[in-house]
């Protein structure tokens, strides 16, 4: 809140620039700011969903089998390996993503296996189909944008370009 009205103060005394203009190209200073905060907030919560959802399974490994074996239809899979593959997806790729590190890999891995866990289920509650959207959402935007400044990824690629 303080930087948006420091920028208006300075657009406002902006002698260069009219008024609407500065105010206009701080405006985008700030959204440009922001972009990374909201890429790391879209990481790290998508990334809590899927890692405490395999921790979950990790728990009571008797019930996830049981359930990719009689509730979760999972194509092209047997039960066991799809959980299997399913538990590790939700283990490793999150802390990947939280950590910005190959993020545009993990958000497409998390993204195959929320697709799969909405395709897998017999019926879904609306509220659980509206999460998934929300979660396919926020990886597009990791997908297409990448992990932002705040990453392992942006490090990398500084440390690679000097």
């Amino acid at each position: 809140m303080k930087l948006m009205i420091k920028a208006v103060l300075a657009a406002a005394t902006d002698p260069g620039l009219e008024r609407p203009q500065a105010m206009g190209v701080r405006l985008a200073g700030l959204v440009a700011q922001s972009r990374w905060l909201a890429l790391l907030l879209a990481r790290l919560y998508v990334a809590q969903v899927f890692f405490l959802s395999g921790l979950t399974k990790l728990r009571d490994w008797e019930i996830t089998l049981a359930l990719f074996q009689d509730e979760y239809q999972v194509p092209l899979l047997p039960p066991e390996l799809a959980a299997w593959l399913g538990t590790g997806g939700e283990l490793l790729l999150p802390a990947l993503l939280a950590l910005g590190l190959g993020a545009r890999f993990a958000a497409a891995g998390l993204t195959v296996l929320n697709i799969v866990a909405v395709l897998s289920l017999a019926e879904i509650a609306p509220a659980a189909l509206l999460a998934h959207q929300l979660w396919g959402a926020l990886l597009l935007a990791v997908w297409l944008c990448g992990a932002g400044r705040w990453s392992l990824d942006a490090r990398l690629s500084a440390t690679r370009a000097a």
